[in-house]
């Protein structure tokens, strides 16, 4: 297949993508109901959709099974657990923690799915089922990618985890964002942990991981995301009062165009990109610089924190 071919299949893949966000902050302006919008939709289809090959470690029906019990679990910890916000947070890190070491992937934006609704404070079932709703159709329409042959078959094989080290390696990541996130959360100030950069830290934090590779380029595309969400929210919707989104599809549209000329995709920045939509004003207009503050405390401690480990003889 040559390569004027291959770019019209992944902008098509793209085009996918945007319609599937649009349609998403469409029915939740709509209905009014916010908690229809779930930024790491983005994320999952930029992994699942988008790239060549799936950057997580999951089949279909994991990552149904997954994404949908980590959107239930964040709301039912926020309804039934009334404990202190970061108490809440660590329980979800935790749980997800769990979740992907027993069933042996690494599906590590369900860390987000999971922790989002305890930051907006969601009681609400919309929640769960819109996002479960979502993981279908993007389950769906991977299928029917890889069958018509817009994308390369997603292969998997269970990771063979040494449930020691992975015991090991949670726990230390818990105890190292428990006291990372002790100052934002004291100060009210939780958006510079935002929920992806909190998957950021896990993806950093994985000593095998391509993107240790290239972190400035990756702190540079997170804070464009959040910078351009949060700038079409502020100046076309809260300003000019046009439809979220629009303000959705030009900022997919940009952060798609950023991914292309960087040749790196990042999936926790689709999430970072959406999360400006669905904040109050006065959480708004800080957001790219918690992100930037964030991401630049968390990826160099991810990486200075969790190294591989060297053979000696």
């Amino acid at each position: 297949m040559n390569t004027a071919v291959l770019k019209r299949i992944r902008f098509g893949r793209y085009i996918f993508a945007l319609v599937m966000t649009i349609l998403m902050v469409a029915i939740a302006e709509i209905s009014g109901e916010k908690e229809i919008i779930f930024p790491e939709i983005v994320a999952l289809t930029i992994g699942a959709w988008i790239s060549e090959r799936q950057p997580w470690n999951s089949n279909k029906r994991k990552m149904f099974l997954l994404v949908s019990l980590a959107s239930v679990v964040g709301v039912c910890v926020v309804r039934y657990m009334h404990v202190p916000l970061i108490a809440e947070v660590i329980m979800c890190f935790a749980f997800t923690g769990i979740a992907l070491t027993l069933t042996r992937t690494t599906l590590i934006p369900i860390i987000s799915a999971c922790i989002l609704p305890v930051y907006l404070q969601t009681t609400s079932w919309v929640y769960p089922i819109s996002v479960t709703t979502m993981a279908l159709v993007i389950i769906f329409m991977q299928w029917c990618m890889e069958k018509f042959g817009l994308r390369p078959h997603n292969s998997y094989e269970p990771c063979h985890f040494d449930y020691k080290i992975e015991l090991k390696k949670w726990s230390k990541l818990i105890i190292v964002f428990s006291l990372i996130a002790l100052i934002p959360f004291n100060c009210n100030a939780i958006y510079f942990i935002a929920p992806p950069l909190i998957v950021t830290f896990a993806e950093f934090a994985n000593a095998k991981s391509p993107l240790r590779k290239c972190p400035i380029r990756i702190f540079w595309i997170l804070v464009l995301a959040s910078a351009s969400g949060t700038i079409l929210r502020e100046v076309l919707n809260m300003y000019l009062h046009l439809p979220l989104a629009l303000c959705a599809a030009i900022a997919c549209m940009i952060l798609f165009a950023t991914f292309e000329r960087a040749h790196t995709l990042f999936p926790p920045a689709g999430a970072i990109l959406l999360i400006p939509m669905i904040l109050r004003l006065e959480d708004l207009r800080y957001f790219p610089f918690e992100v930037a503050v964030g991401a630049a405390i968390l990826i160099p401690a991810a990486m200075l924190l969790f190294r591989e480990k060297k053979i000696t003889l």
